[in-house]
């Protein structure tokens, strides 16, 4: 994984002082890395019955779709508030700094379909885990979370018990 880890910009003190950020933008204007990236979590999950990919607002966006198409799967939006335009299930959740909330459509998930989760980052896990908690509120079936990074040194995995959760880049820091 070396090669794609080579593709990623570091950027020291971003967005504040001791923060060292990751930025998925230089691996993902990257032809063959990107192509590389998507084939790679997708064959986690050959072989396993797919019905919808969850992405999160807003990075999840890019991933996601990538890998329910390659999965033969649909693709459905997790959003902040107020975003969706037709009824929505909600669902609130702390943060390290308070508290936010994520929103999808009531009719996105149909009671037994098997859902993925995908995102671009695990870090402390809490927005994974209430994407996963909304899922499953409209009765989805989730069968693994998939990130192209995995902050290890932040214990976001955690949050995410018996789930499959799957990084293809993983940072101890």
């Amino acid at each position: 994984m070396d090669d794609l880890k080579k593709l990623i910009r570091e950027i020291p003190d971003y967005p504040k002082p001791g923060i060292l950020f990751y930025d998925l933008t230089t691996l993902l204007q990257h032809k063959q890395g990107f192509h590389d990236m998507v084939d790679r979590l997708c064959s986690h999950y050959d072989g396993k019955t797919v019905d919808v990919v969850l992405g999160i607002e807003a990075r999840g966006f890019i991933f996601a779709p990538a890998l329910a198409y390659r999965l033969g799967a649909g693709f459905v939006p997790v959003r902040k508030p107020k975003k969706l335009p037709s009824k929505t299930a909600s669902v609130s959740y702390q943060l390290e700094y308070g508290s936010d909330q994520l929103e999808i459509h009531e009719d996105a998930v149909r009671p037994g379909q098997s859902v993925l989760l995908c995102d671009d980052l695990l870090a402390t896990g809490g927005t994974a885990a209430a994407a996963i908690q909304l899922a499953r509120k409209l009765g989805g079936e989730v069968v693994g979370a998939a990130f192209a990074v995995e902050l290890n040194f932040l214990h976001g995995r955690e949050k995410l018990p018996g789930i499959d959760v799957f990084s293809l880049l993983k940072y101890d820091r």
